[in-house]
């Protein structure tokens, strides 16, 4: 028996219940035993037949078994040693008045029956202490949990094996009435619990919820679905406004970019080209010294140059490919502005067929091709770039992957000023409800995928970069 066992046991053993009426009755059967063999002792002549020398001794395993019924293993050795201490004096009567030798056979024979009786008694008694506060916990528990499952404004429904109701809570049922024991599809078609994605829906009542399914395994084996619906209407309107203001943010830039595209192409472009021109006859006049004429053409060359590069920025900003003929025409063009550079070698690789998509997509899927192709050339330092797009059914699909140093990939929370051009491509390709991704090794490259549904919904009705009119260089 452990210490725990055991210090209560001898804590009862020197407490003894004197205020039950159980224990005075038990006291006095001994007593009224060890009456009786005095009287059988001294008065031989009711030895016989009937009582016949120890019986009265062998009769206290009555009282010492009942004391361990009652009272345990602490009442059985109590009430043993209270029956040696009366039987004392019976040692002390004379030759052949008493009988020493059979009292302690029978003594050592009632020690053995109590302590085998009252620990047996004691081990039933602490095994079924110890179920009874594990059922009391089990019942505080299963009691908390109903207090918790009733007063939780969450809707949550417990499900059979095959998607019946077997519960709800209040708020379960204020959603979808008294469902129990009809089927969940019928109650909640949108929600699925098989999959048990997390994926938010969005019910009859206008609410925004995220389902989160658990399987539980009850006391009688049998498996049970508990489902949750957590109301993420507030989180969803917020980011629904965020995802608004960054689209608007987007729209607001490409207007931009579009705008002064054109008024770069109307007027400092063709302001250069006619200086070029008005440059070129004053430097062909037969009147002009050569080193007049030489700074002539000198100066000619540079307004082309300037011109050239204003051609370009204007291209850059707002590339007229991209409204006229699409999104494979301009990326080609893309490329082919960076093989006539000094910088890396690249491959364009489209499969599948090329077609229109919306203006969106366009736009989104040449931005990301066009940052990525400039982060390279500032920062990559590579040889070698491969473009690949792929055109799918549903969607489109880009990687455009490098030979160059890489870089340590940046956390969220470490966003620097640097990264801010990861940041923004990350933000369009969300935008149009497409998936960005970056996998970069020091040393080795970098590869940005980019996924882009082919009809993403327009976040506002009126969409300014939807709405801009072609241009011509």
């Amino acid at each position: 028996m452990s210490s725990n066992t055991a210090r209560p046991v001898v804590q009862r053993l020197v407490a003894p219940p004197f205020a039950e009426p159980t224990f005075w009755l038990i006291q006095s059967i001994v007593i009224a035993i060890v009456i009786v063999h005095y009287f059988v002792d001294f008065d031989h002549a009711l030895t016989g037949p009937i009582l016949q020398s120890g019986i009265p001794v062998a009769t206290l395993v009555i009282p010492i078994g009942y004391a361990a019924l009652r009272y345990g293993l602490p009442g059985s050795l109590g009430t043993t040693a209270w029956s040696m201490v009366l039987w004392l004096p019976d040692l002390l009567l004379p030759h052949g008045e008493g009988h020493p030798g059979d009292d302690l056979a029978n003594f050592l024979i009632i020690i053995v029956v109590a302590v085998v009786f009252g620990r047996r008694v004691e081990w039933e008694r602490t095994t079924q202490a110890e179920i009874d506060a594990a059922t009391a916990r089990a019942l505080a528990v299963e009691a908390n949990y109903h207090r918790l499952f009733e007063s939780t404004r969450s809707p949550i429904f417990v499900l059979d094996e095959e998607s019946r109701v077997l519960d709800a809570n209040p708020a379960a049922e204020d959603l979808v009435g008294i469902g129990k024991g009809r089927s969940l599809f019928d109650l909640l078609p949108d929600v699925d619990t098989s999959s048990a994605s997390h994926r938010v829906v969005t019910l009859a009542n206008g609410h925004d919820y995220r389902p989160d399914v658990v399987d539980i395994t009850w006391s009688d084996g049998r498996l049970r679905r508990q489902l949750s619906l957590e109301d993420v209407t507030a989180e969803r309107s917020e980011e629904r406004q965020t995802r608004l203001f960054a689209a608007h943010i987007v729209e607001v830039e490409e207007a931009q970019r579009a705008s002064l595209a054109r008024e770069i192409h109307d007027e400092p472009l063709q302001l250069f080209l006619q200086l070029a021109r008005r440059l070129e006859r004053v430097s062909s006049s037969p009147h002009l010294p050569d080193d007049v004429r030489e700074d002539l053409s000198l100066t000619r060359q540079q307004t082309l140059d300037t011109a050239a590069r204003l051609r370009t920025l204007s291209r850059d900003l707002r590339p007229p490919a991209l409204d006229q003929l699409g999104l494979a025409p301009a990326l080609r063009s893309l490329v082919a502005e960076y093989d006539d550079d000094a910088g890396p070698l690249v491959h364009l690789e489209m499969t599948g067929t090329p077609r229109r998509l919306t203006s969106e997509v366009e736009l989104g899927a040449f931005r990301l091709v066009q940052e990525s192709l400039r982060n390279v050339s500032r920062h990559a330092h590579a040889r070698h770039v491969r473009v690949s797009v792929e055109f799918l059914e549903e969607e489109i699909r880009l990687m455009i992957s490098d030979d160059g140093v890489g870089f340590q990939s940046v956390s969220p929370a470490g966003v620097s000023t640097s990264s801010l051009g990861l940041v923004g491509m990350r933000e369009r390709a969300r935008l149009l409800n497409g998936t960005f991704s970056i996998d970069s090794t020091p040393g080795v490259g970098t590869v940005v995928h980019a996924t882009l549904p082919v009809s993403a919904r327009e976040l506002h009705p009126h969409s300014a970069t939807s709405g801009v009119a072609p241009r011509t260089a």
